[in-house]
């Protein structure tokens, strides 16, 4: 799967699986299709001896039992991974369509995959060597959603996922969502990582070495899933202050809430702001939006209040807005949020949500 480099041995131990290296002459990405063949008991390696040895690279054939199950694999050209999933009747909502959760979690999910097929290690959210050696994980800074069509329930989409480099402390990852049988471009998202030591659950810079390790796998040249610009994801979110319009308190984190990095998963978050919106929105309207800023760690004795309240508008919001996607919509109601420890009102999150009139049915 890997096309562009020579599969080091750190890649293949730090998969944390088994899997089949073999020596291949070098030629077009499009001929090295990785092979579906039952695992072995262990790494090998077969030369092709017609070949002269300055000719031969290194192909990783992942044969453990999730890869060939799994519907996705590395582009051509090595720097972005597609994934396809079908949409299960407990991933959608009242309307038969999937949740804002549901996209949520399929985001990281192909990220995680994406981590893997490249040679990352499973434990710890695609932790590099050096990563594993210093106890580096990664978490996430700041998350932003849009989604211009739902999938119902039963359709199938494919997400394509890059990484990059995000200045010196972190790193950008994006994804572009598709319906796979028209593929239409139904959502679109971007989001930024910091590393943080687990020991001390304090952010640290990204140090060179684990740069080296990432940057073989990250585009040359910058690639946004969000190329506009003044759009949302990189709009400031301003601080909502007391006293809140809307306010849901005392949420507490449940045990599945709380992820491989023994934190509450950054998932989890976006249904704790979502419980401060009104029924009456729910019930008339559809996010669109959703940005969220990841300010404090949360553990699973937290207690968390949601606040929301409507943000303040120009003069221009009640006219025709134009979505990201091109495509012009009635005035969308749009709201500042605030997520805060109950017991010494720390602030844990601040977020913003976009929402638009619910579609007519059919």
């Amino acid at each position: 799967m890997l096309s562009r480099v020579a599969f080091s041995a750190y890649n293949v131990v730090g998969a944390n699986r088994d899997c089949h290296i073999q020596a291949l002459p070098i030629r077009s990405r499009r001929g090295a299709a990785a092979s579906c063949a039952p695992p072995r008991t262990g790494p090998a390696l077969s030369v092709a001896t017609e070949e002269p040895k300055s000719q031969l690279r290194v192909a990783y054939e992942p044969t453990s039992l999730a890869d060939r199950f799994r519907l996705g694999s590395l582009a051509e050209d090595g720097f972005s991974y597609r994934e396809k999933f079908i949409i299960r009747c407990y991933e959608v909502g009242i309307n038969k369509t999937a949740t804002v959760e549901t996209i949520a979690n399929l985001l990281q999910e192909v990220g995680c995959s994406h981590a893997q097929s490249v040679g990352f290690s499973t434990d710890g959210f695609a932790t590099t060597h050096t990563m594993r050696k210093l106890h580096l994980i990664w978490v996430t800074a700041c998350m932003h959603i849009e989604i211009y069509r739902y999938p119902a329930w039963s359709d199938v989409v494919e997400i394509e996922t890059w990484c990059q480099t995000e200045g010196r402390i972190g790193t950008r990852r994006d994804w572009i969502l598709k319906d796979f049988a028209t593929g239409e471009v139904i959502g679109r998202a971007t989001s930024k990582w910091v590393m943080m030591n687990q020991d001390t659950r304090r952010l640290q810079k990204v140090t060179d070495d684990v740069r080296d390790e990432c940057l073989i796998y990250f585009p040359k040249e910058p690639r946004l899933a969000f190329p506009e610009e003044n759009n949302g994801s990189v709009k400031k979110i301003a601080k909502l202050e007391d006293p809140a319009e809307f306010s849901r308190l005392g949420m507490v984190p449940r045990r599945a809430d709380l992820d491989m990095n023994q934190h509450v998963n950054n998932v989890t978050y976006i249904g704790w702001v979502l419980e401060s919106i009104p029924q009456e929105i729910i019930d008339t309207h559809e996010l669109q939006t959703i940005t969220l800023d990841y300010r404090r760690e949360c553990q699973h004795d937290d207690v968390v209040d949601s606040l929301a309240s409507l943000e303040p508008t120009d003069d221009a919001a009640g006219s025709e807005l134009q979505g990201t996607n091109g495509s012009f919509s009635a005035p969308k109601k749009r709201f500042l949020h605030l997520l805060r420890l109950s017991s010494d009102g720390l602030e844990v999150n601040r977020g913003r949500t976009e929402w638009r009139k619910k579609p007519a049915k059919r």
